[in-house]
């Protein structure tokens, strides 16, 4: 299952929070949570991480920004507008969301929504991604930009 993979490679990256969002386009909302927290336990012992990420339960789209308020906020969706790319907007020691769309991407009034509640679109690149690999994508992004702000100065 790909969600899973997402789940353990995630984890893996040091991601904090996971949460499944509900949209128009999602083919599969059903997620064993048990089997997805068994998963997570794995992926946290295997890579050394001393947390566990919260796995949150899945939530509708609309529901998603009553429980969302980081200083960073993102939308990566493929639809032929002007973006920049994630890895130019992300600022390192800032909480950050990353929306990554479902299978056959966003609606349009999705997209809509998510601005007008303070995410910015943003690309991961010309290639049209599956949806766990943007996932990846994006977290191998986040870790990339705040690795400065997690290094010693010593």
């Amino acid at each position: 299952e790909r969600f899973e993979w997402f789940l353990e490679k995630a984890t893996e990256l040091g991601v904090a929070v996971i949460t499944p969002v509900l949209c128009e386009r999602t083919v599969r909302p059903g997620v064993r949570t048990d089997r997805m927290q068994k998963i997570i336990i794995s992926a946290m012992k295997q890579s050394g991480r001393s947390w566990l990420p919260r796995l949150n339960d899945p939530v509708p789209f609309m529901e998603f920004f009553r429980q969302t308020a980081p200083s960073q906020r993102f939308i990566a969706h493929c639809m032929e507008e002007a973006k920049e790319e994630l890895v130019t907007l992300m600022e390192a020691g800032k909480d950050t969301v990353i929306l990554i769309g479902p299978e056959g991407d966003f609606t349009p009034s999705e997209v809509r929504y998510a601005i007008e509640n303070h995410f910015l679109p943003v690309s991961l690149g010309p290639a049209t991604l599956r949806t766990e690999t943007a996932g990846i994508a994006s977290c191998c992004i986040f870790r990339f930009v705040q690795l400065p702000a997690t290094k010693s100065t010593t």
